[in-house]
């Protein structure tokens, strides 16, 4: 039996909308590491932090150093 284009493209966007819905449920997903991403910021600028030394700013104090 042949195919037309029409049913083609109709998979494709079924399939698309299907790969964004699974995208979208692993997006909802909370992490238990996602918290630690928030006590990676300076408490004085609010600016993320590499490494364990004290932020640029000078109002972090070194807590993590």
């Amino acid at each position: 039996m042949p195919v037309s284009g029409c049913d083609v493209i109709v998979k494709i966007v079924t399939l698309f909308l299907i790969a964004m819905g699974v995208l979208a449920m692993f997006g909802k997903l909370r992490l238990p590491w996602i918290s630690k991403l928030t006590d990676a910021k300076c408490p004085g600028c609010g600016r993320y932090r590499i490494g364990k030394g004290p932020c640029p700013c000078g109002k972090d104090k070194g807590r993590h150093g």
